[in-house]
């Protein structure tokens, strides 16, 4: 989902195993000190930054950061060579050596992309907070952080930022920054920008050779940092053989899309795919539809493709966009969503990622996924909803699901017959129903461990309308509750239970298990048990919680019998 659709969304809104090489070991106890907690008390002294401070070698040359609550922190490290003018829409290559030490210390650009117009929703602006950034072409950039530069072999937790293929950055809400993660599991974060939209997934192979892997150099450049990693992350005291991929939303999707290319076998051992939408991506006749559109409205051809390299953002975005209206209702059955995305083109990306299987290429990696409870939480920026009945719902369904809306409420209202129809309304999103199928088709490879959770975590903010909505179990995840405090009120209810999410995605990242100390027994998931961890104030273990609505939202949203 882009960073305007996301908002656009909201608005409407362990065993004994060995995998890859690394032996299961069981799970430490959770630990018991909150990241968050020790920054508080650590005022005064808490930042560092110096010429011979924080200095570390990459095969490019050394890069400089700084010190915060002795975590090391490095940003904007270059690890592949800027991407405009004639390298626009060519795979990624490596940057330039530099000689003396490489100042690290801010974000580096983000991908061109849209205006942003999230801010123009009061309500939204106020919980999240989004840092906008810089946009240049020169966007293949990488974010360290570690607690020391002592050649340690720490798990290392490799970040992919939300927004669908079109948006956002790895800087975009606070609460993505890795500090606090980094103190709290003493493992090494690490996050990345990457081409994003046309810049990334324009699919130009009908118009040279030399544009063969224009519809998936996004991923390729994700597939570049983690080859970063494999060399360079040994330097920032982290282990190259324990890399954990893990992302959210469109940074999901991204997650299950490397577990499906060739070319990122071996540079991950884990995976983590929150709130994910979607098993497919696009055919290359889905591709070369929105491409002929663009490139008809740009007045390019094969004889000019050339001048596509010089058409600046604001033109393309325009061209891009007129694209998308044209083909938003006519998105095929076997296409994952409307829009720019990765091509199945038979060699990068050879097959759809979790359709109609998971992919074998990836069947030894322990998988987590899972959704929020309320991802479709319309009421945020609409108070009025919060009166809606059964009726009203039937109505506001019908716009967009037609005669189906009378049976999708009856469903709904049976599994849940105690819920508001707001509540109702909120659950129809494709993330939850899409979260229990991979974890279905994953499990069935019996190759490594799945696990499947539900966030469901009600913020008081704006008089509890949001819920758990799209994107809230992020600060939890990280530990940031107090950085997202918009959102979460950084209140001591959020901190306790974000110390639980973010031990249960580090003993993920550590052991291929996220059981702790501080939860009940989470079992991995299969078809028979239907286990799901709920995090909320108090996290239990539930079983198919929305039984026969999960069913039913998964055959509209996937267009199949399940």
């Amino acid at each position: 989902m882009t960073k305007n659709g996301r908002r656009q969304f909201l608005q409407k809104a362990g065993l004994l195993t060995t995998v890859a090489g690394l032996s299961y070991v069981a799970p430490a106890a959770a630990t018991t000190t909150s990241a968050q907690k020790t920054e508080k008390a650590e005022e005064g002294g808490k930042v560092f930054a110096s010429a011979n401070n924080a200095v570390a070698d990459t095969r490019y040359g050394k890069v400089r950061g700084y010190t915060r609550n002795q975590i090391l922190t490095f940003k904007g490290i270059p690890y592949g060579a800027p991407t405009g003018g004639d390298n626009r829409f060519m795979p990624p290559e490596r940057p330039k050596k530099w000689k003396d030490i490489r100042n690290c210390l801010v974000y580096g650009p983000i991908c061109p992309q849209k205006p942003d117009s999230g801010w123009l929703a009061q309500e939204y602006g106020f919980l999240f907070q989004w840092i906008d950034g810089f946009q240049d072409e020169d966007c293949l950039r990488l974010n360290v952080w570690t607690p020391a530069l002592d050649g340690k072999k720490r798990p290392v937790m490799f970040w992919i930022h939300g927004g669908a293929f079109s948006s956002g950055s790895s800087q975009e809400q606070p609460c993505y920054d890795g500090e606090n993660l980094a103190k709290l599991g003493n493992v090494v974060v690490v996050s990345v920008n990457h081409r994003l939209n046309a810049y990334g997934f324009l699919d130009l192979s009908d118009y040279g050779s030399k544009y063969a892997s224009s519809g998936n150099v996004g991923m390729l450049d994700i597939v570049f940092a983690l080859q970063w990693v494999s060399k360079n992350i040994g330097n920032f005291g982290g282990d190259k053989d324990n890399v954990t991929i893990f992302g959210q939303s469109g940074g999901g999707s991204k997650v299950i899309t490397l577990m499906a290319m060739p070319a990122a076998k071996g540079l991950f051992h884990r995976a983590i795919s929150q709130s994910n939408s979607i098993v497919q991506m696009s055919t290359p006749a889905y591709a070369r539809q929105i491409t002929q559109l663009v490139l008809a409205d740009l007045q390019i051809t094969k004889d000019n493709i050339a001048d596509l390299h010089k058409v600046n953002n604001e033109r393309l975005q325009a061209a891009l966009d007129t694209a998308n209206q044209k083909l938003s209702s006519k998105v095929p059955a076997d296409v994952g969503r409307a829009g720019l995305q990765p091509v199945v083109d038979g060699k990068i990306l050879p097959v759809h990622p979790f359709d109609p299987t998971a992919p074998a290429i990836s069947a030894g990696i322990p998988f987590m996924v899972g959704t929020c409870r309320n991802e479709a939480s319309y009421s945020i920026n609409n108070p009025s909803l919060e009166n809606l009945d059964d009726t009203g719902l039937a109505i506001k369904l019908a716009e967009r699901f037609g005669n189906k809306a009378g049976r999708m409420v009856q469903t709904l209202r049976t599994s849940h017959p105690n819920d508001k129809a707001v509540e109702l309304y909120s659950y129809v999103s494709a993330q939850n129903s899409m979260a229990y199928l991979q974890a279905s088709r994953k499990a069935a490879q019996n190759a490594a461990p799945t696990f499947l959770y539900m966030f469901a975590w009600h913020t008081p903010q704006l008089d509890g309308r949001p819920r758990s909505f799209h994107c809230s179990e992020l600060p939890f995840a990280f530990a940031n509750t107090d950085k997202a405090e918009n959102y979460t009120g950084a209140i001591d209810e959020a901190r306790a239970l974000a110390d639980k999410v973010a031990n249960a995605w580090i003993n993920f990242a550590r052991h291929g298990d996220p059981n702790h100390g501080g939860l009940p027994q989470w079992p991995a998931f299969s078809d028979d048990n239907g286990a799901m961890m709920v995090f909320n104030n108090t996290c239990e273990v539930q079983h198919d919680p929305d039984g026969e609505s999960r069913k039913m939202l998964t055959r509209i949203f996937y267009n199949k019998e399940v």
